[in-house]
Order: structure tokens, then sequence, then C-alpha cells
């Protein structure tokens, strides 16, 4: 395998860890603040961390999908370097959200503009070999 590829599976690993980090967070808050499954309703801390998990989950259905496609597109290492952006990003997006939801909108943008930059990228390297 090649570094770019290396890389790109690293980068997805990170991702992942993140969004099972958002999951342990549900599952503590649920025991601190009694939120039994499937109620997803409880006081606002709770509420926070289950935002950010669902949140997390939206955006690494699009995240994952575009990177790879961006990475097959070019074998570069840079759809692996825009991508980290992505959990670096989710990782100040939960700890904003957690403290201020109102201050969630760098860590939000750190992970939109990426998956949006790498699905952009693909799509040109499409159509170029179209044409």
């Amino acid at each position: 395998m090649t570094v770019a590829f290396d890389l790109t599976v690293l980068v997805s690993g990170l991702a992942l860890l993140v969004y099972i980090w958002t999951m342990v967070l549900v599952g503590r808050a649920r025991g601190r603040h009694g939120v039994k499954a499937p109620a997803t309703e409880g006081p606002e801390d709770f509420q926070r961390v289950f935002r950010v998990q669902q949140n997390t989950l939206e955006q690494i259905v699009l995240f994952l999908p575009v990177l790879w496609l961006a990475y097959l597109s070019y074998m570069t290492i840079w759809p692996a370097v825009i991508g980290l952006l992505w959990p670096l990003g989710r990782v100040l997006y939960a700890l904003s959200y957690k403290a201020d939801p109102t201050k969630r909108g760098l860590g939000f943008m750190l992970t939109f503009l990426p998956s949006v930059a790498l699905l952009i990228l693909a799509l040109v390297k499409s159509v170029l070999g179209l044409i």
C-alpha cells in the first residue's frame, strides 16, 4: 500500500474513534442523568451531548464517502490532509457545544468545509476524466 492510502485509513479511523467517543459521552450522560433508553429527552447537559453525537453521525455519513472518493480520484496524501481537519473539528465542536452551544460554529465549519471540499475535488476529477 501507499503512504496516501495509509493516511486515508488513519484519518478514517480517527473519525470513527471520535464518533465512538461521542457515543461513550452519551452513555455516561444517560447514567449520570438517569435518562433510560430509548428516551432522548432529559436535562440540558444530556441533550447537549446527545445532539453532538447525533450531529456527528449526520456528518460522518457525508465525510467518510467523500474522503474515499477524493482519495480514489487522486491517490495522493492531499485528501487525507484535508480530511484530518474533520476529526479535529469534531472534537472542537463537541467541547464547544457542551460548554456553550452558541460557540459550536468553528468546530462545525472545520467538519463541514473539508467534506464539501473533498466532494468538489472528487467531482472535478470525475468530470475532467469524462472530457
